[in-house]
């Protein structure tokens, strides 16, 4: 078993900001990578002043930086762009989100840097892509909800679109991004060679609306915004009960006669209007009032007890507290403790890849600004004296 994971051995030079090339990076350090995260002296990455604070910290940046060295650099600056270069010289990937054009007017461009390394897998992160008329527009996690349809497909019809509470176009753009890096990794084991690869925070939201956008294919009728229900399964949503929320699906009909009984009306199976999923769909809004004012008789603990003796797909509409804190997420090490520098113990997610020989590790916390700079700069072979005057002219 490999002490940092299977990643070990490689170098990842992270240019990127906020949350969707941090996620990807933080996920390749999870795994072993040695991540060198670069950042504006001062500032640093825009996240670490976004609310709310964890002591002088932002919790945004902790959630999405551990595993990963923090090196101030001035881009602007010569010394500082012929640090990032030697930085690439052998790096085996390199990952940013800046605006469109602005690596190559630094000379930190793909077709730049795959001349002095042939062997680097450089992954560009933006919101809609570097090639289409799109290509200069800013990509938001919000906005690209919006553009990509999830905004479309989320709420109730009739209210008004809501925003998917977690940034899931940043997250899915992070996960791609992971995930088409170790391809051309691997390629890159059979060829030799690099290749310059692209994740946008768009196209992870297209790919997402898998079912919805077929289904629209095959009709040509628009999907409508349907709170927690299922377009194609009745039921499949949520159900207030007297003291909370449950999530119950019965997608066949042989769970829809044991929900039935569950809820002491064996008689609904017998029905005409619910004897299968398509007449269930047909008359949604009669079986879901039927329900609702049945569970609307007991807790959401007692109905979970309940629905699960029939065993029957059942959940409670968990809210942040009480899933950080549930056995099954804690069994699987889903929630890790790490030494900050200056906070301590600090909590964050764990990682979700579960590899059983090679498993991720966790060693170091989320950096503060600047942190390891002088060290990085010892390994490219800079001197204790060329680092202080480096320093000294805010170049680091």
């Amino acid at each position: 078993m490999s002490s940092f994971g299977p990643l070990e051995g490689i170098k990842v030079v992270d240019f990127s900001r906020q949350l969707a090339g941090p996620y990807c990076a933080m996920m390749l350090g999870d795994m072993g990578a040695d991540v060198i995260k670069i950042e504006e002296p001062v500032q640093g990455d825009e996240s670490r002043t976004y609310l709310p604070m964890w002591g002088d910290e932002s919790s945004y940046f902790i959630s999405a930086n551990r595993n990963k060295r923090s090196l101030t650099l001035n881009l602007k600056s010569k010394e500082g762009l012929s640090i990032a270069r030697k930085l690439a010289e052998d790096a085996d990937i390199l990952i940013e989100n800046f605006r469109t054009g602005t690596m190559k007017k630094f000379g930190l461009d793909f077709e730049t840097l795959s001349k002095i390394n042939p062997r680097l897998v450089y992954m560009t992160i933006s919101g809609f892509g570097r090639t289409g008329p799109l290509k200069d527009k800013p990509g938001y996690d919000l906005l690209v909800q919006a553009y990509g349809g999830i905004m479309g497909l989320t709420g109730n019809e009739g209210d008004e679109p809501v925003r998917v509470g977690a940034s899931v176009a940043d997250i899915a753009c992070g996960m791609f991004a992971y995930s088409s890096v170790l391809t051309a990794l691997y390629n890159r084991e059979k060829t030799g060679k690099g290749q310059l690869v692209e994740s946008t925070l768009l196209e992870g939201q297209v790919a997402w609306l898998t079912y919805h956008a077929t289904a629209y294919f095959a009709t040509g009728e628009l999907p409508k915004r349907m709170g927690s229900g299922h377009f194609s399964i009745v039921p499949y949503q949520a159900f207030e009960s007297s003291n909370g929320w449950i999530v119950v699906g019965t997608p066949n009909n042989r769970l829809f006669g044991r929900l039935c009984q569950a809820v002491g009306q064996p008689e609904l199976a017998e029905d005409p209007r619910f004897e299968s999923n398509e007449t269930r769909v047909a008359h949604r809004e009669a079986l879901v009032g039927i329900l609702n004012k049945a569970f609307k008789q007991k807790t959401t603990d007692e109905w979970v007890e309940i629905i699960e003796s029939y065993s029957i797909p059942c959940s409670p509409i968990n809210t942040v507290d009480r899933i950080v804190t549930d056995p099954q997420v804690l069994a699987r090490n889903n929630i890790v403790t790490l030494m900050h520098s200056t906070l301590g113990e600090i909590k964050v997610t764990g990682n979700p890849l579960k590899l059983a020989d090679t498993p991720g590790t966790m060693r170091l916390a989320p950096p503060l600004l600047g942190e390891h700079s002088t060290e990085v700069l010892v390994e490219l072979g800079y001197s204790r004296q060329q680092i202080v005057a480096l320093k000294e002219k805010g170049v680091v």
